[in-house]
Parts: C-alpha cells; structure tokens; sequence
C-alpha cells in the first residue's frame, strides 16, 4: 500500500463523565438537575449517547473521600463522586456492547488481588471493555478514611504503586488463557500447567495468588495513568497504555507527549503502545458569540468564595485572603497533586493573571484546555493538536451534562468525521481493539510450561475422599 492510499490516522476519544459537568458551577446552570447523578437513568443515559457517537470509552474519576475541612466548607461543595465507578460500570456494561469502561481506583488504599479481581470480572463481564485508571491518590481527606493522619509521601505513594501494578499484572496472567478444559471424562476443570502461583514477596505487598476470576478477556484491561508528575511519568512509561494529561498549550502538550514516548522506548516499548489524551473542554455553538455566551453564563454562576475553598481544599493553596486582582502567590507544592499545582502556577506566571482570573481559568476546566468557537474553529485547534504530535485524542469534559456532551456529539464530530478524523464504526469489540492495542500474551508456550512466569505452575493435586 502506497503512502497515498493509507487510511488517516484517526483520534481516540474519551468522554469525562463527572458529576453534572466539569466547569466548576455546572450545578447551578437553571438546565441541570442537580441531583441527577444520584440516579442510574443518568449515568445510563450518558453512556449510551457515548457509545451511539462512538467514542472509545466513558472514563470515570474517583476519590475515597468528601473533600472539606469543616461541614461549612462541605455544604458549599457539591459531590462529584456520587457513586463507586466499578460498581457503576458494572451496571452500564450489561446497557452497552461497544464502549471502553474505565475506572479509578487507588493504588495506596485497595490491596492488588482486590484490583486485579475487580478488574478481570468488569472485564468479563463487559466482553473485554474495561480499563483501571491507576491513581496514588493524594489527600489527607482520604488518608484518614483509612487509619491515617496525613497521606504518605509522593515518593512513597509512587513505590507502592510500581509493586501494586507489576503484581495486579502476574495475577492476570496467572492463567493461561485456555486454563479451563472442563473435562468431565477425567474429572479435571482445570489444566494444571496452565496455572500459576504469583508467590510475590516485596517491600510492600506479599501475594500468593492465583486469580480465581481467570484471565480477563483482554488479558490484561487497559492500563490508564493520569499523573504528569516526574513520578508519574515514570509510571505511565513503564506500565500505561492510556495516560489523561492537563496541558494547556500545544507546544506544551507535545513535549510532554513526545518526552513520555522517548521514556517509553527507552524501557522496550514501542512509541504507539503508548496514546496521550490530554482533555479538552468544548464550548461549541454555530457562531463564536453563542459559544463564548455559554462559557459567559457559567462563569456568572461562580461564587468566589466558594472557588477559593475548593483550592485550598483540593490544591492545598490558600488564596482565601489574596488580593483577587493581585498575582497570586505561589502555592505550597505539597506531597498532594504536585503537577496540578505547578499548571496553575506556571499558568498565571506565563499569563500574568491575577487570583480572579486564575479562579475563572479554573472554574472552567480544572487546569484542562478550553476551547471556544464554532464547530471549524474547533476542530481546527483538535487537528493542529493531533497532526503536531502533541496528542493521540481527547479526553472530553462537557462543561455541563447532557447538554455539553450533546453539543460536542451534534456539532464537532461530524466536522472531524468530515476530515476523516474519526471513526464512523468501531473497529472492534474489546476496548483494546477499538484503542489499536495489542492484547499481551498469558507467557504460558504452546505446550502449557509457563514462559517466565512470576511464580511456579500449579501440580496436579487432585483430592480423595
């Protein structure tokens, strides 16, 4: 095939489903429902317009904690993690054929068998759909849920995930894919060298296995990071096969995209088993004035007094007594979300903006790019992202639910469709194959002996009554 006959290569895109909307006061937007991510018809809804547009997968954030300091702060805070995502996925995937289901789950506050298990039964369940977006978390608020009075250290957090990952993985590989022969004849269910035990003994976590669930259905569910941290980064290279990134510029977005590839191939792995989507947030309509009008009449909605407490409760960044058209002052860069933080900073630096319209920069994304126009000046800026390197697609966060998403469904994909930017049908039916990733082998060899194998096979031990 000649270089001109070969198909475009086309975006991924993930849509963010998250509380009622991602700007900060999508709830008090007159045409939301506050209270409808409290229902499942809601979330139900979402995803089945998700899968209908053909987007990759529906990605849901988590943490393990409501985020306040005092019920005064708590009251003035809306949850956006209303419900725990497997448990929701679960339920969408018997909705659903198609679409990626991608959940968070911490790596500093769920033992590995309990990931891997969790993971491998979405994974069958959905018919090879799932995803676990791998976070450290990285709260006090959440580590005192868990017997803690302050969160472990950045570092430490991260060392625990390194070993959390590498053992969740050997128990997904703990059976070969064709383990179960069922015999009925011999009695046998299992083959026995077709099992494995992990017998992982580690600075951290000591784990026997072998997964009961067996191997998922993609062999191992997608592996999804969210960090950009030093540590983060170091993470995504050696184990995720999806990372969500904050970038604000193009420039920006491409040296991390490219820096993460290099990281990438210098552990053996090959440039494209690695896809960067940074998100984006869409005001869209037919004229540029409609759009900015949408973004305008969110911003009206933001109580300042509120916005300062959520920084300082989610950035641990105390701008509460700043001056508003004043620069702010630099945040503490705690053992929290360290590459948030310095985005916002470096941010206003770059910018030279004051603490009110850093809070309005916030408000709209969270640290996320905003873009704002008509469908073309849209996906111009998409494509330009796309074609420069500086993404694989998207990760798209409405501003408000469903309207957001149906604005994005109605006016910007058909434009990128229209470019041959992407798809019409899904290419696939597991989450990996719609992605263009390659399903890792069970490294058992064709004559059942474990191919380096984590642990021994299993013997035949069979019972006698």
């Amino acid at each position: 095939m000649t270089d001109t006959a070969r198909p475009r290569r086309q975006m991924r895109l993930g849509a963010f489903l998250f509380g009622v909307g991602h700007h900060a006061a999508a709830w008090r937007h007159p045409d939301v429902d506050p209270q409808a991510p409290f229902r499942f018809d809601y979330w139900l809804d979402l995803a089945r317009k998700a899968e209908a547009a053909k987007f990759d997968a529906v990605f849901l954030a988590d943490n393990v904690a409501l985020f306040g300091s005092s019920p005064e702060t708590i009251a003035y805070t809306p949850p956006v993690y209303t419900g725990e995502p497997l448990t929701l996925l679960a339920a969408l995937a018997t909705h659903t054929s198609h679409i990626g289901l991608i959940a968070t789950v911490s790596t500093t506050y769920l033992a590995p068998y309990h990931v891997a298990r969790k993971f491998a039964a979405l994974d069958q369940l959905s018919g090879g759909r799932a995803g676990w977006n791998l976070v450290t978390s990285g709260s006090d608020a959440e580590a005192a849920n868990f017997g803690l009075d302050r969160q472990l250290s950045h570092d430490n957090r991260y060392q625990i995930a390194t070993e959390h990952v590498e053992v969740v993985k050997a128990l997904w590989d703990s059976f070969a894919d064709d383990a179960v022969i069922a015999d009925k004849a011999s009695g046998r269910f299992y083959d026995p060298a077709k099992l494995r035990l992990v017998n992982h003994e580690g600075e951290h976590f000591r784990v026997r296995g072998p997964l009961q669930t067996g191997r998922p259905v993609q062999g191992h569910p997608v592996i999804v990071q969210a960090g950009s941290s030093q540590d983060g980064q170091k993470l995504a290279a050696a184990t995720a096969e999806l990372v969500f990134t904050a970038q604000q510029s193009r420039l920006a977005s491409r040296a991390f995209v490219q820096g993460l590839k290099d990281k990438a191939e210098a552990l053996g792995r090959a440039r494209d088993d690695v896809l960067v989507l940074p998100g984006v947030t869409i005001y869209v309509a037919p004229t540029r004035e409609e759009a900015e009008a949408k973004l305008a009449r969110l911003h009206d909605f933001v109580d300042m007094g509120g916005a300062l407490q959520s920084i300082r409760t989610f950035l641990e960044w105390d701008l509460t007594g700043a001056d508003l058209d004043a620069p702010p002052p630099p945040p503490p860069f705690t053992e929290g979300w360290q590459s948030r933080q310095k985005l916002f900073y470096d941010l206003a630096l770059e910018e030279g903006l004051t603490v009110r319209q850093l809070v309005s920069r916030m408000s709209a994304a969270r640290g996320h790019l905003v873009l704002v126009g008509t469908p073309a000046e849209v996906v111009d800026q998409l494509e330009e992202w796309f074609e420069s390197g500086a993404a694989d697609g998207f990760n798209i966060l409405a501003p408000i639910f469903p309207q957001g998403l149906d604005d994005v469904i109605e006016l910007v994909l058909p434009e990128l469709r229209r470019r041959g930017l992407f798809r019409h049908e899904y290419e696939g039916r597991t989450l990996r194959e719609n992605l263009g990733l390659a399903r890792p082998a069970d490294g058992f060899s064709a004559d059942g002996a474990a191919d380096s194998a984590p642990g021994p096979a299993l013997t035949d031990r069979r019972s006698h009554a």
